[in-house]
């Protein structure tokens, strides 16, 4: 039986795949990338966040790659920051050693804005406990998939601290703000199914890394611009009035009106066939 805490490759805290359409399916390829700390429910370290930038440079790399999944290793998705990787040693100067402000700065906050700023539409595949910034990392992509007995927690305010690495913007977005209140004051578990009750994520499943692949194959034979620029319509749309909507929305339709998706996509569907589209 295999170990649930076991790594492959356990040297390397990001492991990072690709996983091609089905055969006449298309070209466009699906970028896996896995969060490999499973000792330590993949908590980030520094060397951590920068092995995810290089696997997310690797993706953005490829043309192909046209979806990503984000997954953990082991029974958690991932458990937020290390907290190893701050110095409680009690003496002089334990206050700056111990502040969370300068990973959060340089590390957790890049960390979100470039996996809401990806090219592609992103999956995450919860496997397990999603707890304070992970909770937060998994709520940065677009859809999520979570394991029947997966959750999220908000676990800052038991340790005196609040929601980071964009939790306390992305909570209230996704549930309200009454739910996003109560569960970042009590700190309570959020169980997978009621979180599917409550709108954080698109479905439970049985085998979310499955799941998510399938749905990512699903998002990599799309229209990837449009996928993208509906994305961001939807994030910025309480930001604006409607008749700022409108005009962006005219502004956007007009942009994706000049693409080749565009015009395969009309063309296919007045030929009455599948349409081929490139991403572009």
């Amino acid at each position: 039986m295999q170990n649930p805490d076991a790594a492959v490759p356990a040297a390397e805290p990001v492991l990072y795949e690709e996983f091609p359409q089905a055969p006449g399916a298309g070209s466009a390829v699906v970028a896996c990338i896995t969060l490999n700390r499973p000792q330590a429910l993949n908590s980030f370290t520094r060397d951590m966040h920068r092995a995810l930038w290089a696997a997310l440079d690797r993706a953005e790399a490829n043309p192909q790659v046209r979806a990503l999944v984000l997954t953990g290793a082991g029974r958690g998705f991932c458990a937020g920051l290390d907290l190893s990787e701050l110095d409680f040693t009690p003496g002089e100067g334990q206050l700056e050693r111990a502040s969370p402000g300068p990973v959060i700065t340089d590390y957790f906050n890049p960390t979100a804005l470039r996996l809401l700023a990806l090219r592609m539409p992103t999956v995450a595949a919860v496997n397990g406990v999603a707890a304070g910034a992970g909770a937060s990392l998994a709520m940065t992509c677009d859809m999520a998939v979570a394991a029947p007995g997966a959750s999220f927690v908000q676990a800052f305010s038991k340790i005196g601290l609040i929601p980071d690495a964009g939790g306390s913007w992305l909570l209230t977005e996704r549930l309200g703000l009454a739910r996003a209140m109560g569960l970042a004051l009590l700190g309570d578990k959020l169980p997978a199914q009621q979180a599917l009750d409550w709108g954080l994520i698109w479905a439970v499943e049985d085998d979310p890394l499955a799941a998510a692949l399938a749905l990512a194959h699903r998002l990599a034979a799309m229209p990837t611009r449009a996928l993208v620029a509906t994305r961001g319509l939807l994030r910025g749309a309480s930001t604006r009035t409607l008749e700022q909507q409108l005009e962006v929305e005219r502004d956007t339709q007009a942009e994706l009106g000049r693409t080749h998706d565009y015009i395969e996509g009309v063309t296919a569907f007045l030929q009455k066939r599948p349409a081929q589209f490139q991403g572009a």
